[in-house]
């Protein structure tokens, strides 16, 4: 149990990340003016996420998920793009992700932590909720 404890708190995941936006590239765009994720260890050995994001009209969005990295659908709570969220993770700096509405995929990405554990780059294709071809890669940085 405290092997396990010691390997969720060393996660290069855990933490508050920022997205940069001059570093990132939103297609179809716009892009939102901020975006903040918080990843914190869940009680049952996932992981618990809060994204708060200021979109392009300036709307306040939070979206709240509690996972775990076995490949299996869970609740994605306040977000106008995807009502679950799958996670695999492929080792420890590699995520893949799966955003699903409706139950059907909305847009796949993979999640890659650099080795320094200061910045995550994630590439995201798809369809957006009014039908346009998705390609976004999302520079975030630790804070």
């Amino acid at each position: 149990m405290a092997e396990q404890q010691r390997e969720r708190t060393t996660d290069p995941m855990i933490g508050t990340w920022r997205v940069n936006l001059a570093k990132s590239t939103y297609s179809p765009g716009p892009a939102p003016k901020s975006v903040t994720n918080r990843f914190e260890p869940s009680q049952d050995g996932g992981i618990k996420g809060t994204i708060d994001v200021v979109d392009a009209e300036g709307n306040k969005i939070r979206a709240e998920v509690t996972a775990k990295f076995d490949g299996k659908d869970y609740p994605f709570k306040g977000s106008p793009i995807a009502d679950a969220l799958t996670l695999r993770r492929n080792n420890e700096r590699e995520i893949d992700i799966v955003w699903k509405k409706d139950g059907k995929t909305a847009l796949t990405g993979k999640s890659v932590i650099s080795s320094d554990g200061r910045t995550t780059t994630l590439t995201q294709t798809g369809t957006d909720p009014q039908g346009r071809m998705v390609h976004n890669v999302i520079v975030s940085e630790k804070q």
